[in-house]
């Protein structure tokens, strides 16, 4: 059979105050292109559809049509809920979405209420058997209680059992004759982080070994790392990573689709589709005159700038003129303002307000006089001297 891996579309998700809404709107569009014409028998996605647990009303309208837009292939379409999802809403979904021939599982389930999915591939009539465990946090693995009463490291092993335990039920139903699968959404140990994932749940305490995924899995679909990667372990164990770079961390990263091939008995086979919607993130260093001379080659990326000059009053909106795709705008490191211990007044308790922002810029290696003079303005305008 063939199966469509996806995860971490973060649907909503913005830029430093900038809406991607179109951008995601196309990449999801790509996504269900391929699904059409690569005819999975079933596509997954693991986890965060939505970037925020309380998504817009056009967030969700974008989700729900792409997975009808999947679903209208003629594939099974099976999605959990992520960290960044709300998993009481994910279920709240359930009814319609199985109206529409999708499965969503917001919560952890035994596998007699959905946590073990089977379904039967529509080219081959082969037998598929689908475990999925959508994210867990730590605070409802491990009692209250316990994490108050016990070490992190204690913790950090209940949590791991507890996951272990639960796989081991679901997957108990595995059989010879079927192409086992397992989805979730999940840090596995030495996975590689892709930049912007949420730090609170990707830290130790919540990562587990890929030993706790059973040898007789043909394929295991995770999401919650936004690098593609594949894991060390004993059976294939694969994240998708994220179609579309969510921050300036994760602009080196490779976008892509898993379409992913098995059979009972052998172990699956992955090949990579690459994703090439969306604009570009794209980190760019140079003065004000080097930033002006590449303007042309950046096309419609979105740019993180460092401005190889001291700060100066206006640098922002200068950059920001020839560079209109700049989101972010920061001094280079290596022309930064020195880190000084703060110094005593110039003239003692008689020094005046001027002196003393004077003496302030000094210590932050800004020599503009213009900063000065407004200062002083305003200084006169609100003491009303």
């Amino acid at each position: 059979m063939r199966l469509l891996h996806t995860s971490d579309w973060h649907v909503g998700k913005t830029l430093k105050g900038h809406s991607r809404l179109d951008e995601q709107e196309q990449v999801l569009r790509e996504i269900v292109a391929i699904a059409r014409e690569q005819e999975p028998d079933a596509v997954l996605v693991a986890g965060d559809l939505y970037d925020s647990a309380a998504p817009s009303a056009q967030a969700q309208n974008l989700v729900v049509r792409t997975l009808i837009g999947l679903a209208s292939t003629g594939a099974e379409v099976y999605a959990i809920a992520g960290n960044h999802d709300n998993p009481t809403m994910i279920d709240a979904y359930r009814p319609l979405a199985n109206a529409a021939g999708i499965t969503l599982v917001g919560g952890v389930r035994t596998a007699d209420r959905g946590g073990l999915i089977e379904f039967t591939a529509r080219g081959t009539g082969e037998r598929g058997t689908l475990a999925v465990l959508p994210f867990l946090s730590q605070r409802y693995a491990v009692r209250a209680l316990d994490l108050i009463a016990q070490t992190a490291a204690e913790n950090t092993g209940e949590y791991d059992q507890q996951l272990r335990e639960i796989l081991a039920s679901l997957t108990s139903g595995f059989r010879d004759d079927s192409v086992n699968l397992v989805m979730s959404h999940l840090t596995v140990l030495d996975g590689k982080l892709g930049g912007g994932e949420r730090a609170a749940q990707t830290i130790f305490e919540y990562a587990v070994p890929a030993t706790i995924f059973p040898v007789e899995t043909h394929y295991v679909a995770l999401g919650h790392l936004h690098r593609r990667q594949q894991m060390a372990a004993a059976c294939p164990v694969h994240y998708s990573g994220s179609p579309l770079a969510v921050d300036f961390g994760e602009q080196d990263n490779t976008a892509v689709v898993c379409l992913v091939e098995a059979a009972p008995g052998v172990p699956a086979t992955v090949t990579d589709i690459p994703l090439t919607a969306g604009r570009r993130l794209r980190t760019v260093r140079g003065t004000v005159a080097e930033l002006s001379d590449l303007a042309a080659t950046l096309g419609d990326d979105w740019l993180r700038i460092f401005v190889r000059e001291p700060a100066r009053a206006g640098l922002r909106e200068e950059v920001t003129a020839v560079l209109p795709n700049a989101l972010e705008v920061r001094i280079d490191p290596e022309f930064a303002a020195p880190v000084t211990v703060a110094r005593s007044r110039p003239s003692g308790a008689d020094a005046t307000p001027a002196q003393l922002f004077h003496e302030y810029l000094g210590t932050r290696s800004v020599d503009d006089p213009r900063v000065e003079e407004l200062f002083r303005r305003l200084h006169d305008e609100v003491s009303g001297a």
